[in-house]
C-alpha cells in the first residue's frame, strides 16, 4: 500500500551516530578554533539535512500532507506521531538554522559553540530510534 524508501531512510539515519559523536566531542573540548567551528557548522548542517530528508521521505512514502517548508516537515512528522514533541522542539530549532548554514554562511559565528551542539547528540539518536519504531509499526 505504501511506497516508503526504507533503504534511503536507514542509510541517512546510519550517519547520525557519527554526527552525534562529533557534536559531543565539540561540546567537550571547544576552544573556538576555526577547524572546530567549521566542523560544528558542517555537523549541524548535515543533521538538519538528514532530519528534513528523512522527514520528507516519510511524508511522501506514507502519503501525509504536503510540507510547505523545512519547519513544516518536522511539524508534520510530529503531528503524525513519528516523533515526540520532546524531539520535535529542538529539531524545529535545528531546521531554522538551515538557511543560515546554507545561504548566509558568511554570517555564521564560527568561533562560538552553538547552544544546540550540546543538545543534539541525544536528540539525533532519539530521532533515529523513533523513526525506526514508526517504520516497524507501520510496515509490519
Amino acid at each position: 500500500m505504501y511506497d516508503v524508501n526504507v533503504d534511503s531512510i536507514r542509510s541517512r539515519l546510519a550517519c547520525l551516530p557519527e554526527l552525534a559523536q562529533a557534536l559531543s566531542a565539540a561540546t567537550v573540548s571547544w576552544t573556538g578554533s576555526l577547524t572546530e567551528g567549521l566542523a560544528q557548522e558542517r555537523a549541524l548542517h548535515l543533521s538538519a539535512e538528514i532530519a528534513t530528508d528523512v522527514g520528507h521521505s516519510l511524508i511522501d512514502g506514507f502519503i501525509m500532507r504536503d510540507a510547505s517548508s523545512y519547519e513544516d516537515i518536522i511539524e508534520i512528522i510530529a503531528g503524525e506521531g513519528v516523533i515526540t514533541e520532546r524531539v520535535a522542539v529542538p529539531l524545529r530549532r535545528l531546521v531554522l538554522l538551515r538557511k543560515t548554514l546554507v545561504q548566509e554562511y558568511d554570517k555564521w559565528p564560527r568561533s562560538e559553540l552553538h547552544p544546540l551542539t550540546a543538545e543534539l547528540p541525544r536528540i539525533l539518536m532519539g530521532f533515529s530510534d523513533q523513526v525506526e519504531a514508526y517504520l516497524r509499526k507501520e510496515l509490519s
